[in-house]
C-alpha cells in the first residue's frame, strides 16, 4: 500500500502536521517512536506560553491532547522506530523494525536532544548523578546539594523544579548575567534555595561510582575550585536529531535540516522537515536608500527623490564563500532558496549575480533614469 503522508517523529510539530494532513483527508501515518513519542515536552513541567491554557498546562498533558486530537481527525499513530529512509524517486520508503512504508510524502519531525558537556566520565556518570531531565530524575535527589549548568529558560525551569526536592541548587553559568527571560530569571533569583556560580564553567566530574563533586573554572581568571554536589543537571541547549537523514538531506553546519524558507520544503521534492530538527530561520533584510537632491534654482523649489530597494534572505551560522565583504559570507538571498537553486551565500555568487539582486544595485538602477532626465534637462 502506498500512503499519502508518513510523518517521522511526533512532538508538537509532528502532531500539528498530522492534524493538518488528517483534515486534508490524507490519512497520515505517524511513526512516533517507541520511547520518544511526544517529544521533549514529555519531560517538561508546566508550559505557560501555549495559547489557550490560562493557568498553564503540564507538558505531557499538552502532548496527550495533541495526540488525541490528531487521532480523532484520522491520523494513525504507531509507536515504531524508524531505522532507514530511502527518499529517492516519487515513492519514498520508510523502514522500521516492523516493516517498510511506501509513501508519496515524508515529513521529518524528529526534534532535538539534550546537548552534553563532553567531559571525561560524563557518560559513565549519566544516571549516577549526571542528568539531563529534572522532571525525570529530580525526585531521586531529595535533600541533596545539586548543580544546574546553563543560563537560559530551560536551566531556570530545571533549577526551580529541583528546589522541590534538593537541599540547595547552584546554577553554574559562564557569564555574569542570565540569558533567560526576565520572568524566569526573576523567579530563580528570588528563590532562597538557588545560588549562582557566575562566570564559571564545569571542567571536571568527581566520583567513580556516583557523582561526588564538580570542578568549576572561572571564565575570566582560569582559577579552578571544587563544588561538592551529588547531582548535576545539564541544560545547555539542544542538538537536532538529524542523524537519520545525514547524507540524504542537506544539513547546515549545526546539523539542522535545511529547508526552503518560508516553507518547510527540503531540496528533495515530497520531503519536508518541521519543528526543532529544521534549521531555525534567521531572517535578514538589507535596504539601500538612494537619494537625489536638486537644489532650488530658477524659482523652482528644491526637489528630493528617494528610492528604496531591499534584498531579503536569511543568515547562516558559519561563513561560506570567499567573495564579497561584510555580511556576504553569511547571507543567503531568498532567490537562492527557490526550487532548483543552490542556497548559496552572496559570497559564493559572481559579482554580476550579486549586483543583479543587491539592494544597492536595485536602488541605483531605479534612480538612474531620474538622474538622466535631470542631466538632459
Amino acid at each position: 500500500m502506498i500512503h499519502d503522508v508518513v510523518i517521522v517523529g511526533s512532538g508538537p510539530a509532528g502532531y500539528t502536521a498530522a492534524i493538518y494532513a488528517a483534515r486534508a483527508q490524507l490519512s497520515p501515518i505517524v511513526l512516533a517512536g517507541s520511547v520518544t513519542a511526544g517529544g521533549a515536552l514529555m519531560n517538561t513541567t508546566e508550559v505557560e506560553n501555549y495559547p489557550g491554557f490560562v493557568e498553564g498546562v503540564m507538558g505531557p498533558e499538552l502532548m496527550t491532547q495533541m495526540q488525541e486530537q490528531a487521532e480523532r481527525l484520522g491520523a494513525d499513530i504507531r509507536y515504531e522506530d524508524v531505522t532507514a529512509l530511502d527518499l529517492d524517486g516519487e515513492i519514498k520508503k520508510v523502514t522500521t523494525d516492523d516493516g517498510v512504508y511506501e509513501t508519496r510524502t515524508v515529513i521529518i519531525s524528529t526534534g532535538s536532544e539534550h546537548r552534553r558537556l563532553g567531559l571525561d566520565g560524563e557518560e559513565r556518570l549519566s544516571g549516577h548523578g549526571v542528568s539531563y531531565c529534572a522532571t525525570c530524575d529530580g525526585f531521586f535527589f531529595k535533600d541533596q546539594d545539586i548543580a544546574v549548568v546553563g543560563g537560559g529558560d530551560s536551566a531556570m525551569e530545571e533549577a526551580l523544579h529541583l528546589t522541590r526536592f534538593a537541599r540547595s541548587v547552584t546554577v553554574v553559568h559562564r557569564r555574569d548575567q542570565l540569558r533567560a527571560s526576565a520572568v524566569m530569571a526573576e523567579r530563580a533569583q528570588a528563590d532562597p534555595k538557588i545560588a549562582f556560580a557566575w562566570n564559571s564553567r564545569v571542567v571536571g566530574l568527581g566520583g567513580r561510582q556516583a557523582l561526588e563533586s564538580v570542578t568549576l573554572e572561572d571564565t575570566a581568571t582560569g582559577e579552578r575550585r571544587e563544588l561538592a554536589v551529588t547531582g548535576l543537571f545539564v541544560a545547555i541547549g539542544q542538538i537536532p536529531r538529524s542523524e537519520l537523514v545525514a547524507g540524504a538531506l542537506e544539513l547546515d553546519e549545526a546539523g539542522y535540516i535545511v529547508v526552503r524558507h518560508p516553507s518547510q520544503r527540503t531540496a528533495i521534492p515530497g520531503v519536508f522537515a518541521c519543528g526543532d530538527v529544521a534549521d531555525p530561520h534567521r531572517g535578514a533584510r538589507f535596504t539601500c536608500a538612494a537619494v537625489l537632491v536638486q537644489p532650488a534654482s530658477g524659482g523652482q523649489a528644491e526637489q528630493v527623490t528617494t528610492i528604496e530597494r531591499s534584498m531579503e534572505g536569511r543568515l547562516v551560522h558559519a561563513p561560506q564563500g570567499e567573495g564579497g565583504f561584510g555580511y556576504d559570507p553569511i547571507f543567503v538571498p531568498v532567490q537562492e532558496d527557490e526550487p532548483g537553486s543552490r542556497s548559496r551565500t552572496t559570497a559564493q555568487m559572481t559579482p554580476e549575480e550579486k549586483h543583479a539582486i543587491s539592494h544597492r544595485g536595485q536602488a541605483f538602477r531605479a534612480l538612474a533614469p531620474v538622474l538622466a532626465d535631470v542631466l538632459v534637462g
